[in-house]
């Protein structure tokens, strides 16, 4: 905001501008901004391009239902309606000429877009493979590739961040607060400043690790019962977030990690950069756990004991009355 008042200056001049700048860089009111490396100005590149195709494909998908719905053809039966059972669905439909002709335009261009979206895969794996900041966010539940890649693009070097409140606000999740002299703070909606995508790819996770088992779901369904769906998914977010930045800062993994899991979205960015597939030449790799149903189960079933400790303890909790300013005790 000082440097933005240097542009509305009634006397404005090249000498008094730099004076300016000068008195402000003096007093510290001149933040350092953090220049990414090439690495990740790469990364963060590619990840940008991905957005925009999956933008760019939905917009087509949306066209084609927006024929059908109104030409009132009835809801297709299957679950995709773009895979091959949808297609074939699709091509049985009653439609004008020139409406049928557009549907195969856009099927076109979304193979099309699904081939660049394959190819910008392949790139994001490639340089993500050796990333060890994207091997450990992938032990977290819920956290595929595109999401672990797309926050350590956003985040960049964890270090410049001294605390995890200020990756929360870095992301937009904080929330927006009014609080004016001795009066109490009004906590409003989180500020959804700073990094979109990231924020985003963060409410995305969240809504996948509330559909496993683990402590994230218990969380979930917490809040969920009592500020409603879209609330829990934003608060699961926030946690993750904070979780982020312990794992990262302190070079851990996540606590609950399922082993073969984590092993099994490793093999899949191998996978996607190029890696052979070793299908049927006699030798496990480390992902084969997970083809295992008994240690599925078994990882499955520590998530749920997880998942019931912390409910249990959640439950245990009791609501604390107002303290009294007077002599500090409770009602």
């Amino acid at each position: 905001m000082q440097v933005k008042a240097i542009a509305h200056a009634r006397i404005k001049t090249d000498k008094i501008d730099a004076g300016v700048l000068a008195q402000l860089q003096a007093s510290g009111f001149l933040p350092e901004v953090w220049v990414p490396d090439a690495a990740t100005e790469r990364l963060r590149r590619l990840v940008a391009r991905r957005n925009q195709v999956v933008r760019h494909r939905t917009l087509v998908k949306n066209d084609v239902h927006a024929i059908l719905q109104a030409h009132l053809v009835p809801q297709c039966p299957h679950a995709d309606l773009f895979n091959q059972r949808g297609r074939d669905w699709l091509t049985r439909q009653v439609l004008p000429d020139d409406e049928r002709l557009a549907i195969a335009r856009h099927i076109r261009e979304i193979d099309r877009l699904g081939d660049d979206l394959a190819e910008l895969d392949a790139d994001i794996a490639k340089d993500t493979t050796d990333n060890p900041d994207v091997a450990r966010l992938l032990t977290i539940t819920g956290v595929n590739v595109t999401v672990a890649s797309g926050i350590v693009a956003a985040i960049g070097d964890i270090g410049r961040f001294s605390e995890p409140q200020k990756l929360v606000s870095y992301v937009g999740l904080n929330p927006r607060v009014r609080q004016s002299g001795l009066g109490l703070a009004q906590y409003g909606r989180i500020s959804k400043s700073g990094r979109s995508h990231a924020r985003a790819m963060l409410v995305e996770a969240a809504c996948a690790a509330a559909k496993a088992p683990g402590p994230l779901r218990a969380f979930f369904l917490r809040i969920r019962s009592k500020r409603g769906h879209q609330i829990a998914a934003v608060a699961v977010a926030r946690k993750l977030a904070v979780l982020v930045w312990h794992m990262l800062t302190n070079k851990q993994d996540y606590h609950w990690l399922r082993p073969a899991l984590a092993a099994a979205k490793k093999r899949q960015i191998a996978l996607k950069s190029g890696a052979p597939s070793e299908r049927g030449v006699g030798r496990r790799g480390p992902a084969y756990a997970y083809n295992v149903k008994e240690l599925r189960d078994r990882e499955m079933a520590a998530a749920q004991i997880a998942e019931r400790t912390y409910d249990q303890m959640t439950r245990r909790w009791q609501p604390r009355g107002h303290t009294d300013a007077a002599n500090g005790e409770r009602p």
